[in-house]
């Protein structure tokens, strides 16, 4: 008789536990809510007429036989176009605007150049002159509508592959952000220059 009032408890503790963990099971877990497909034509449209974006990441350039790893932020307003470099570069780190047709660049060291200096400093500092004109469309996963370009898409009608101004511009992986499929990582080439891209976060400013 000793001990067998504890095995009503024990009973009602394990049919407790039971529910509780038939409970969990059951409830369903809520799936991320990912950007629907939208037609080729439409997203590019509405991605090359966006002029207001930021986000942060990190870029690896091999330039010849050179090459540095460097954090990227990069501010879109408008015209405007203010990326800066940061980290073990070899360049030290390095602050670039220009609105389209001006160029400033600001090193590490606080030197600054403009107009045509500034396009031969930031050469020097890069080891290439990079297509910023350009490059603020690529970002976005849309060629440059200033030029022809050859396009290929993805089954979800999202740039897999793009060549534009000489440059291969090939598109590793996506991300979610706002409703919309931002790129991720991607990898621009051309003869002699590989940069390649990551983008750890789209920040305010992507609608």
């Amino acid at each position: 008789m000793h001990g067998t009032g504890f095995r009503p408890a024990r009973l009602a503790l394990h049919a407790l536990l039971m529910v509780l963990l038939l409970g969990l099971v059951g409830c369903p877990t809520v799936p991320q809510r990912l950007p629907p497909t939208q037609p080729w034509e439409e997203r590019r449209a509405e991605l090359q007429t966006l002029d207001r974006f930021a986000f942060r990441g990190r870029v690896a350039v091999a330039a010849g036989e050179e090459g540095f790893n460097a954090r990227l932020r990069w501010q879109q307003e408008g015209a405007q176009t203010a990326v800066a470099l940061d980290g073990p570069l070899g360049v030290g780190g390095v602050q670039v605007t220009s609105d389209g047709e001006g160029l400033v660049v600001v090193t590490s060291r606080g030197e600054r150049f403009d107009r045509e200096s500034a396009a031969e400093a930031l050469q020097r500092q890069l080891g290439f002159d990079p297509p910023l004109a350009s490059l603020r469309y690529w970002i976005l996963g849309v060629p440059d509508p200033s030029a022809p370009a050859q396009e290929v898409l993805d089954e979800a009608q999202r740039l897999a592959g793009l060549e534009q101004h000489g440059w291969q511009i090939t598109y590793g992986q996506y991300a979610p952000v706002a409703g919309r499929w931002m790129p991720q990582r991607m990898t621009l080439q051309r003869e002699g220059v590989r940069v390649r891209v990551i983008v750890d976060q789209w920040e305010a400013g992507v609608p």
